[in-house]
């Protein structure tokens, strides 16, 4: 797949999470915001005013720390087509 075609794929998934109303089990939503971070390669520290969803965001990133910005890009995409749609 070629960078701009897994771009806006990401980018798509992305709408149809942002757009999605039911709630996720927490392990998805954390595995999410890990492959969003490196995708976007957002280094920023996790921002919630709750130091253990920080601290369950920190660990996720860490988890997903060795994978590339492509890998990133795919298991986000991934786990919204196994968890959110069925494509």
């Amino acid at each position: 797949m070629k960078d701009e075609q897994l771009r806006q794929k990401f980018d798509k998934a992305v709408d149809v999470v942002n757009q999605y109303t039911q709630p996720l089990p927490a392990d998805v939503l954390l595995k999410l915001y890990a492959y969003y971070k490196i995708a976007t390669k957002n280094s920023r520290n996790p921002g919630s005013k709750t130091p253990l969803i920080n601290a369950f965001k920190a660990n996720a990133l860490i988890q997903a720390q060795n994978i590339s910005t492509e890998e990133a890009m795919r298991s986000y995409i991934s786990l919204v087509n196994s968890e959110i749609k069925a494509d």
